[in-house]
């Protein structure tokens, strides 16, 4: 979910924790909170993940997926990721490749391979669904640091865990959330929930996480998330598994556009 390692000027990883303490609150406590969790996330280099996705129907019934989902840090700008179905059979080979920037707006790209096609995702289409889950095309793309502004709320509780709350705002005009509303775990600054507002600021969606576990002894990932449609009152769930870092993967071999016609 976090990707480059960011410092704010002038701070180290130890007097940024002992500012988030403190009184009173400063007024970027929020974006620092934010720049820790991706301090500690980062560093991996490349990474892999299976996936089990299952969408619920507002009558419980439920459809499986299976799919993988690759990740590499790059040097100067924002993460690349991409996403490729396995299952079912009608839609295997589905992928999405998303780059994140720092400054500019992401780009993605689908490939649909029963139309045999590479289609640029524009930026006012992001906030639609992916392939018929509750996630937005702009919930796949990593979530940097220098997309939002952040605004600190307070403190709560999510998943039975002490937790910050912080607003955080997209800077993307195109973006389908006027404002996301997150709660990070007082302890090792893991997403818990996040409440997803439309451009009218009403509660539209909410994203649950759980099931951390640490892996190579310094990055917590999860095994769990729930997305629900607090309007359809459809849910998307995934299951990760197999998490895997550092396998060579080549930002320009396996993450170019035209790479995704062999993603099978």
């Amino acid at each position: 979910m976090l990707a480059l390692t960011l410092l704010v000027p002038g701070t180290t990883p130890a007097n940024i924790t002992q500012s988030l303490s403190g009184t009173p609150v400063p007024a970027d406590k929020g974006r620092l909170l934010f720049v820790e969790a991706d301090r500690r996330n980062s560093g991996y280099r490349d990474m892999q993940v299976s996936l089990q996705m299952v969408l619920v129907s507002p009558r419980g019934g439920r459809t499986e997926r299976s799919l993988r989902i690759q990740q590499v840090e790059t040097q100067d700008d924002g993460d690349k990721v991409l996403v490729v179905f396995d299952l079912p059979a009608s839609i295997r080979g589905t992928a999405l490749l998303s780059y994140a920037h720092l400054q500019a707006v992401d780009d993605q790209w689908l490939f649909l391979p029963a139309l045999k096609r590479i289609k640029k995702i524009a930026s006012r289409n992001k906030t639609g669904s992916f392939v018929g889950s509750e996630f937005a095309f702009e919930d796949l793309s990593p979530q940097e640091v220098e997309k939002y502004d952040y605004e600190y709320v307070g403190e709560g509780e999510a998943n039975g865990e002490a937790a910050y709350i912080v607003d955080r705002m997209p800077l993307d005009r195109f973006s389908g959330y006027n404002r996301q509303r997150v709660w990070l775990d007082q302890v090792h600054l893991r997403v818990l929930r996040i409440d997803y507002f439309d451009r009218l600021d009403n509660n539209s969606k909410q994203l649950s996480v759980g099931g951390y576990k640490l892996y190579a002894d310094v990055f917590w990932k999860p095994s769990f998330m729930k997305m629900v449609n607090l309007r359809t009152h459809k849910s998307t769930e995934l299951y990760w598994q197999e998490y895997v870092f550092q396998t060579g993967l080549s930002e320009d071999r396996d993450f170019s556009v035209n790479s995704l016609r062999r993603v099978r």
